[in-house]
């Protein structure tokens, strides 16, 4: 049952087959004989009561095609029960008294919340080994790294832990460690999701998405997630979408955009012969491949590293050791305590990206780096803009490699970064985007490890970018496959 997507689950549901309870307890003791770190909190009593209202709901004839259905959450979402410490020991005791608008969402849907999933700190990194609780293992090699920062999430679906997880998407997070384990993510446009109780990284930049094994697994997800929200300054207020009505629609003259930005040098190999399949398969559909440029490509990882470090220094201001958070034990006075208590709190990875940050905002360099980097973001986005033109949705690789060992990039920050060449522009341009498995490489050491196809929409177009992977996946079965052992 664990191999179930959430519709099949969802149909044993409401036909009683199953009992939401019986579903949990099977999921928790998955969980509970894991071995990838992929969880930081789990609540055995928590989740039984969740599963308990949600058998209830269904016996009452009052359930959505969501309840009863586990999920986890990327811990950077704040959750009222379950700790929320954001993978940094600065939070690492915190509990929210609150939960965050996406959590009371899937809650209100009925699903039953597993835990929490481990994340890089503070969302900041590409291989989940930036946590302060261990790295994440990615399930079809041990030896590899699962991507991030939403690594968890993707490694817990790929394992069959949970069938659905929540992520964030900052400059790739959603979609990169999706298309390294193996499994269909997406970003929506940006301020679709609320970011309300979303622990800030970067805000102009951060948002919300859900993970699970398919298509149509993430369009039923989608339907909860999505919804203007009072709370939240940067949320969009639209009419409500049904994104499972277009999934069957045909790609007969369906315009992909091949972006040649997207297939030089630093491609490697394997990538591209899976990527070129999945495009030669989306042809048989009836679907057109156009030649486009987006020249602005090579320009996104500069842009990005110096407004996401730029607006971290600012949210992370707010974890002084005064009111909450980890504070040093020993100080001589105030400014002492908060030198102490940061230094002792947050990771490298994230004092690295607060100096750049801080740096970036200073008098003397605002203009030269920060204002300049926003003003090539604006061009980034016209590329875009630019290309939908001529096309109706953008496909290229996910990553420019399979994902490689652990611990290889550790001590070389920069080669982690350029890992998010294909991601940062989408993100930087507020665009949705996705990832669905689309075959192996071979990977540099260790045999085969997924591959993804990215699919980039135009804003507000997450209906047809699902249309599009849902029509992939009912001719295809990558999606369906699971490492060995699962």
């Amino acid at each position: 049952m664990h191999t179930h997507t959430l519709k099949q689950l969802s149909a044993l549901l409401q036909s009683k087959q199953v009992s939401a309870t019986e579903l949990a307890t099977m999921y928790l003791d998955r969980i509970g004989s894991s071995d990838l770190n992929a969880f930081l909190h789990v609540d055995r009593t928590l989740t039984l009561r969740h599963a308990q209202d949600a058998d209830a709901l269904l016996h009452r004839g009052e359930g959505t095609p969501l309840t009863g259905i586990p999920i986890a959450h990327k811990d950077i979402f704040v959750t009222r029960d379950w700790r929320s410490t954001a993978g940094s020991k600065m939070l690492e005791n915190y509990t929210s008294p609150f939960d965050a608008t996406v959590v009371e969402q899937f809650r209100k849907a009925g699903m039953v919340t597993l835990g929490k999933l481990n994340c890089d700190e503070f969302a900041m990194g590409s291989s989940n080994e930036n946590s302060a609780f261990g790295a994440v293992l990615n399930p079809w090699d041990r030896t590899a790294i699962p991507g991030g920062s939403s690594g968890g999430s993707a490694a817990a679906i790929a394992a069959r832990l949970t069938p659905a997880a929540t992520g964030t998407d900052t400059g790739g997070s959603i979609r990169q460690p999706a298309a390294l384990c193996g499994i269909t993510g997406i970003k929506p446009t940006y301020g679709s999701v609320s970011r309300f109780g979303m622990i800030a990284f970067a805000s102009s930049l951060d948002q919300g998405g859900p993970m699970a094994q398919t298509a149509e697994d993430c369009a039923l997800l989608l339907n909860a997630m999505v919804g203007f929200d009072a709370r939240d300054s940067t949320c969009v207020e639209r009419p409500a979408e049904d994104f499972c009505a277009q999934l069957a629609q045909p790609l007969e003259g369906l315009r992909i955009g091949v972006p040649k930005e997207f297939f030089g040098p630093g491609l490697a190999a394997d990538v591209e012969a899976a990527v070129r399949a999945a495009l030669a398969v989306f042809e048989q559909q009836g679907a057109t491949l156009v030649d486009i440029s987006l020249p602005k490509t090579e320009l996104s990882i500069p842009v990005y590293y110096v407004i996401a470090p730029a607006e971290a220094s600012s949210n992370l201001s707010r974890f002084d050791g005064v009111r909450y958070g980890h504070r040093a034990s020993q100080y001589k006075d105030l400014s002492e305590m908060y030198r102490k208590s940061r230094a002792e709190g947050f990771g490298e990875e994230v004092k690295r990206r607060i100096l750049v940050g801080a740096y970036v905002l200073s008098h003397g360099y605002f203009d030269a780096y920060y204002l300049q980097a926003q003003r090539i973001r604006r061009l980034i986005a016209q590329d875009f803009e630019r290309a939908f033109t001529e096309c109706d949705v953008i496909m290229g690789p996910v990553s420019p490699t399979v994902a490689w060992d652990l611990g290889d990039k550790a001590d070389d920050p920069v080669a982690n970064y350029l890992a998010d060449i294909f991601t940062l522009s989408t993100s930087l341009a507020g665009l949705p985007g996705m990832s669905v498995p689309c075959g192996f490489g071979n990977g540099e050491k260790n045999g085969k490890r997924p591959v993804g196809l990215q699919i980039i929409g135009n804003y507000f177009s997450e209906a047809k970018l699902l249309n599009v992977a849902h029509q992939y996946q009912q001719v295809t079965d990558w999606h369906a496959r699971a490492p060995d052992g699962i």
